[in-house]
C-alpha cells in the first residue's frame, strides 16, 4: 500500500469545534506499548499534571487570553501543529474529508478495559448488604459545625487537642452511632465516652499522629472483608485527577488512599475501576446524592488496591458531527482503520498547547543545560495561556524574583508554581533542587516528551524509506526481547510486527540507516546516543519499544443522520440505569455524523486512530484555524 503524505488539503466547513484532546495513561516502565521511564517504576501522579499535559485546560484558557484584545483563535496561531513534532505521514490511501471532533463531551465516551480483559460499565448502583454497616447514614448523625470542628481537629488546627459532642439522645444506640460516625468520617481520630457536668459527651481525640490521617485505624474497619471498596466511577467533563481530589475532599481521606489504573480524559464520559481504602460502600454511594457528574457504583470489597498499568486498554465510542465524506469514504476509511490501522504516533497532547513544546524542556534537562530548563519554563511566550501565568512570567521576565513572580499565581500546585517556590526557597543558584520541588511524574514528564519527539521523527523516516512492509534491519520483540530481522526473516513479518525504540541505555536501534538516523539526531541535540545515564538518576533514559503501526480491536462504524446539533448519539450508561431509550436518529436528516467504535491498548492515542479515518491535523492550532466559531 502507498504511503501517504499528511499533504492533504484540508477542507473548510461552515462550523467545526475544537477538540480537547484525551488524556493517555502514563503507566510503569515497560518495554513494549507502554512509556518510557527513567531510572525506576512510576509513581501515581500527584495532580492533574502529572499527567502528559501542560498546566491549564483549553476550555479555561478562553477566559483569560482575550484581555488585551487579541482573540483566542490569534493567540493559537503560536501553537505546535503535527508537523512540529515529527507527525508526517499517513499510511491509507482514501481522501480525507471534515469532520467535528468533541464538539459535545458526551461525544467521546471511554470505557476501561479492566486487567482480566473485560470492558467496564457502569450498572448497578445498591450497595452490597454488610451487618457491620450501621443502619443510618453517618454524615447525617453530625452537624456541619460538629464535621467543622472535627476536621480541624483531624488537621490539627484545633488548639484544644480534642472535640466533645454532647449525647442529646442518652441512649446506647445513639453512642455507638456517634462513634462510628466520627471514626469512619475522620481517619486519623479515636472516640471516648466521658461525663461531663452529668450529662454525657462523646469525646475525639488523635490516635496515633499525624501519620493516621494516611493509614487509617486498622481496629475500625469489619476484619471480615477486604480493606478496599473497589468500584465503578463514572464522569462527566471531569479528567481523573480532578475527580479523585473532589472525592478525597468528601470523604475527608488523602487522595492517595484511592488508586485506579490510569488516567481519562477530561472533555469525554469515561467509566474506570477506583479502589478506596477502608471507606464502605454505603458512604461511597452517599456521594450520588451530592456530586454533579459523578456516579458510582458496581461495589465490592477485595484484599487489594488498584495499580497504575494494570489496566488492558480502553473502549473507546466517538462521534465525529458534520461530516463532509460520503458513504464511500466513510466506508474505505474505516475499512482501513480495521485492517491495516494507523501509525501508532505520540499525540499533540504529548507536547504542550504552547509556543514553548515539553520535548524543548526534556531536551535541556538532558543536556544539563539547567538555566535554559528555567528559562523555557518559566519565560513569556505566544500562545494561549491562562492570564495569571501570563501574569507570572511577565513578571519573571521583568524583576526575576521568583516572590514576586509568585504573588502573581493564585494556583500554587502548577509546574511554575512549584518551580518558583523551589526557586525561591534555595535560590537562583540552585535550579537542580529547585526543579526537584517539582512532582517526579511531572518532571518526568519533559523528557519522556522529547523521547517521543525523537520516536515520532524516526518512525516518519522509516514509513518514508521502507513503507508498510518488514525489511532487514527492523526490529521485532521476541519474548520481550527485541532482535534485529534477517533478509530471510523480514519476508515473514509485516509491518504489525515492527517496532522501534525509545531512544535509552538499554535499547537496541535497527540496523539499516533509520537506527543511524536516531544518533545523528541526538548529536545534533548534544546528546550521546551511547551514554543516556543521567548524573541525576531519575533522568536516566532507560528506553522501551512502541509498535509502529497498530491495528484497532472490535472496529465498528455508523452514519447518522441528524437535524438538530444538539442530539446525543451515545447511548450512555446513566441513561441505561434510568431506563430511558437509545437515541433514534431519522432517515435522513440535513447533517451526518460518524459513529466509530474501537479499543485501544494503554498509552495509545485514539486522537491518531481519529487523524487517520479525517486525514487532518488534530492540533489545536489548526483546528482554530479552520474555524473560529466554536469559541462563540
Amino acid at each position: 500500500m502507498e504511503v501517504a503524505e499528511s499533504t492533504v488539503p484540508l477542507p473548510t466547513r461552515e462550523k467545526r469545534s475544537c477538540p480537547e484532546e484525551e488524556t493517555p495513561y502514563t503507566p510503569k516502565r515497560v518495554r513494549v506499548e507502554g512509556e518510557e521511564i527513567g531510572g525506576r517504576e512510576e509513581k501515581c501522579p500527584e495532580n492533574k499534571e502529572g499527567e502528559e499535559e501542560e498546566p491549564g485546560e483549553i476550555e479555561e484558557l478562553r477566559n483569560g487570553v482575550e484581555e488585551d484584545g487579541e482573540s483566542f483563535a490569534d493567540m493559537m496561531k503560536h501553537g505546535l501543529m503535527e508537523r512540529d513534532v515529527g507527525i508526517l505521514k499517513f499510511i491509507s490511501d482514501h481522501k480525507g474529508f471534515s469532520g467535528i471532533l468533541k464538539e459535545r463531551y458526551s461525544d467521546f465516551v471511554v470505557h476501561e478495559i479492566n486487567k482480566e480483559g473485560v470492558t467496564v460499565y457502569l450498572d448497578n448502583l445498591s450497595v452490597p448488604v454488610d451487618t457491620e454497616d450501621p443502619p443510618l447514614d453517618v454524615s447525617a448523625v453530625l452537624t456541619d459545625q460538629q464535621k467543622q470542628q472535627l476536621e480541624e481537629l483531624q488537621h490539627f488546627k484545633n488548639k484544644e487537642g480534642s472535640v466533645a459532642i454532647k449525647v442529646v439522645d442518652d441512649t446506647k444506640e445513639q453512642r455507638t452511632l456517634l462513634h462510628h460516625a466520627v471514626k469512619s468520617l475522620f481517619p486519623g481520630l479515636e472516640t471516648k465516652t466521658e461525663e461531663r457536668e452529668g450529662l454525657k459527651h462523646i469525646v475525639a481525640y488523635h490516635a496515633a499522629g499525624q501519620m493516621a490521617l494516611a493509614a487509617p485505624r486498622k481496629h475500625s474497619w469489619p476484619k471480615s472483608r477486604g480493606s478496599f471498596c473497589h468500584c465503578v466511577l463514572y464522569k462527566e467533563n471531569k479528567d481523573t485527577m480532578d475527580a479523585i481530589n473532589v472525592l478525597s475532599k468528601f470523604l475527608r481521606v488523602k487522595p492517595n488512599l484511592i488508586s485506579y489504573m490510569g488516567t481519562k480524559d477530561k472533555r469525554a464520559i469515561t467509566v474506570q475501576e477506583i479502589a478506596v481504602l477502608k471507606i464502605s460502600a454505603q458512604r461511597l454511594s452517599h456521594l450520588n446524592k451530592c456530586l454533579m457528574n459523578f456516579k458510582l457504583g458496581n461495589f465490592s470489597y477485595k484484599k487489594h488496591p488498584l495499580k497504575l498499568g494494570e489496566l488492558q486498554g480502553n473502549h473507546f465510542t466517538v462521534v465525529i458531527r458534520n461530516i463532509s465524506g460520503s458513504d464511500q469514504q466513510v466506508e474505505q476509511a474505516m475499512t482501513s482503520l480495521r485492517d491495516t490501522g494507523f501509525i501508532n504516533y505520540y499525540g499533540m497532547q504529548r507536547f504542550g498547547t504552547t509556543a514553548v513544546p515539553t520535548y524543548q524542556v526534556g531536551r535541556a534537562i538532558l543536556q544539563n543545560s539547567w538555566k535554559e530548563v528555567m528559562d523555557l519554563i518559566l519565560k513569556p511566550r505566544p500562545g494561549a495561556e491562562k492570564g495569571y501565568l501570563v501574569r507570572c512570567r511577565e513578571e519573571w521576565a521583568r524583576s526575576q524574583d521568583p516572590e514576586a513572580a509568585l504573588r502573581k499565581l493564585p494556583v500554587k500546585r502548577c509546574v511554575e508554581g512549584q518551580l518558583l517556590r523551589g526557586l525561591a526557597r534555595h535560590g537562583k543558584n540552585n535550579i537542580v533542587t529547585a526543579f526537584g520541588l517539582i512532582p517526579r511524574n511531572n518532571r518526568l514528564m519533559y523528557i519522556h516528551s522529547y523521547q517521543s519527539f525523537v520516536w515520532n521523527c524516526m518512525v516518519s523516516r522509516r514509513i518514508e524509506a521502507f513503507g508498510l512492509i518488514a525489511v532487514p534491519g527492523d526490529l521485532v520483540l521476541r519474548g520481550g526481547t527485541a532482535v534485529l530481522l534477517s533478509k530471510a526473516e523480514a519476508e515473514s513479518h509485516s509491518i504489525h510486527d515492527i517496532v522501534m525504540p525509545l531512544p535509552g541505555f538499554d535499547v537496541i536501534y535497527p540496523s539499516h540507516h533509520i537506527g543511524e538516523g536516531y544518533r545523528e539526531m541526538l548529536k545534533a541535540d548534544g546528546l550521546d546516543i551511547d551514554n543516556m545515564r543521567h548524573r541525576i538518576r531519575d533522568y536516566s533514559l532507560s528506553g522501551a519499544y512502541r509498535h509502529v503501526v497498530l491495528r484497532p480491536h472490535n472496529v465498528s462504524w455508523q452514519v447518522i443522520s441528524y437535524d438538530d446539533p444538539r442530539i446525543p448519539m451515545v447511548h450512555t450508561d446513566i441513561e441505561k440505569l434510568q431506563g430511558k431509550p437509545p437515541p433514534v436518529f431519522p432517515t435522513e436528516g440535513q447533517y451526518r455524523a460518524l459513529r466509530m467504535e474501537f479499543s485501544l491498548p494503554p498509552s495509545t492515542y485514539a486522537t491518531m486512530a481519529i487523524r487517520e479515518v479525517l486525514k487532518m491535523d488534530t492540533s489545536i492550532k489548526t483546528q482554530t484555524q479552520l474555524n473560529t466559531t466554536w469559541l462563540n
